[in-house]
């Protein structure tokens, strides 16, 4: 069987909602041959039946265990046949050929060029990401302290390679496209990374192999963030600061500490504001943002790993 030339990965837990406009924008806006994986992830029977007859385009894997994005990721990447892997987020909509103009980038840009990715819009319509500059440690802990906000634009400034294809440093993980070899030699989605930065890493250690990312701030593509569930904040967040500070810190105890202790602060900080609102308004929000910074202080100084945190937390 001949091989595609787009191997798409969509991770989908469980939300039809988010995944049937996904999938139907990528069938009506597609112009290059591909295949599409969805990971069926904790999906209950009535709607893993339903979404197979609906999509019978789709290869479905199923993971039926806890699992964080990059693991739900892998399973399907290392089935990829395609020249270039497309990997979005269910909770994506697609209005223009996104995956082709990607390619065609993809073609035209350097032969060291691995990873390309579209502007995303909020479901408004306004900017939400367009390329990412440089994410130091330090603007890491300065964002813990609401002293730093990440640009949402890396393209300002800047002269375009050609077209409105600008070179950018990190991407986001919720749609990107790149040389199927490249992902491979990488090792695919660093697994260590339950929730995040796995995409920051990704971009970080691509370029510190010699190969170049890429926005095309003329191709965009619709991410509806905002939709994911608080109720599940006391198990991801944890997950995700722990998940930040082994990245930032590259293996050292040292610069893990010197990081972890103002990271520490700040939370503790927002888990005392969140104890004297939920005293004041005993609230579900209020219940679970308390809970919330309360996982993130005690997880901070301890060595379990960022799944171990989620599962300790989790209690879907």
């Amino acid at each position: 069987m001949e091989a595609p030339l787009v191997s798409i990965v969509i991770v989908c837990m469980n939300r039809l909602d988010n995944l049937y406009p996904c999938l139907e924008g990528l069938q009506a806006h597609t112009t290059v041959p591909c295949e599409c994986f969805v990971v069926a992830y904790r999906f209950s029977p009535e709607n893993l039946a339903r979404a197979q007859a609906d999509f019978p385009w789709v290869r479905w894997v199923v993971s039926d265990e806890i699992r964080g994005f990059s693991e739900n990721n892998n399973l399907a990447l290392r089935q990829a046949r395609g020249r270039y892997c497309f990997v979005v987020n269910d909770d994506t909509e697609m209005h223009e050929d996104v995956i082709g103009a990607l390619v065609r980038d993809l073609d035209r840009l350097p032969p060291d060029a691995a990873i390309v990715s579209p502007r995303l819009l909020n479901a408004d319509g306004s900017l939400q990401l367009c390329g990412r500059p440089p994410y130091p440690a330090r603007f890491y802990v300065l964002q813990q302290w609401h002293l730093h906000r990440e640009p949402i634009d890396d393209t300002v400034g800047k002269t375009p390679l050609f077209g409105e294809v600008f070179r950018s440093s990190n991407i986001t993980g919720a749609a990107f496209l790149i040389r199927t070899e490249v992902f491979r030699e990488l090792g695919w989605f660093d697994e260590t990374y339950f929730f995040t930065p796995e995409d920051i890493a990704l971009s970080t250690l691509a370029r510190k192999k010699g190969y170049g990312v890429y926005v095309d701030r003329a191709v965009t593509i619709v991410h509806k963030w905002r939709t994911t569930a608080t109720r599940m904040s006391p198990a991801i967040r944890p997950a995700a600061v722990r998940g930040s500070l082994l990245f930032f810190s590259g293996g050292s105890r040292v610069k893990y500490f010197l990081l972890a202790l103002p990271v520490w602060l700040a939370e503790s900080s927002k888990r005392a504001k969140a104890a004297l609102r939920l005293r004041r308004d005993p609230s579900e929000a209020n219940r679970i943002a308390w809970e919330t910074f309360r996982n993130i202080s005690r997880s901070i100084f301890t060595r379990e790993t960022p799944k171990q945190l989620f599962l300790r937390y989790y209690h879907g």
